[in-house]
């Protein structure tokens, strides 16, 4: 059974910061745990966004996607985003907006309404830790998406 609400974080865990998608899911999916009335939520992981999962917004009231950057402003941003056909569409590695464009192809229909939350990383380095500034941003991202997910009339 499909949950109504998925959220997916993506990024290497080898990278340093890169790894702040996947921690952001390993750590909310805890947080979850202790708040059943948040609803039915699915978690999703990966190196990088592919057509593919386009596939997996089918059938979600909403989604949230979780990356790391050295472009969001500290500690991190939630923004709502839109299908789009950007530069990334024919690229080995999506953007959120490409991958719901590939949705309104495949479902020729309007995808779920979707956000970004985009934490502010440091270092992406290959073999790097993650920084003091990554697990300062962790957190407040974990706070925000609580927030997020526990306003239902914004579905």
């Amino acid at each position: 059974m499909t949950a109504p609400t998925l959220i997916f974080g993506w990024g290497n865990p080898s990278r340093g910061d890169d790894a702040l998608g996947p921690l952001f899911v390993e750590h909310f999916a805890e947080l979850v745990a202790r708040h059943p009335e948040w609803g039915g939520i699915d978690f999703l992981t990966d190196f990088q966004l592919q057509v593919e999962h386009a596939l997996d917004l089918q059938g979600r009231q909403r989604v949230l996607f979780v990356d790391a950057t050295l472009d969001a402003p500290t500690p991190c941003s939630l923004t709502r985003i839109e299908a789009a056909r950007d530069d990334s569409f024919t690229t080995h590695a999506m953007s959120p907006q490409a991958v719901l464009e590939v949705f309104v192809d495949i479902d020729d229909g309007e995808p779920p309404p979707c956000w970004l939350l985009a934490i502010r990383g440091e270092r992406f380095e290959l073999g790097e830790e993650l920084s003091a500034g990554a697990v300062a941003a962790l957190q407040a991202a974990l706070f925000q998406a609580a927030d997020w997910i526990g306003r239902r009339h914004e579905v």
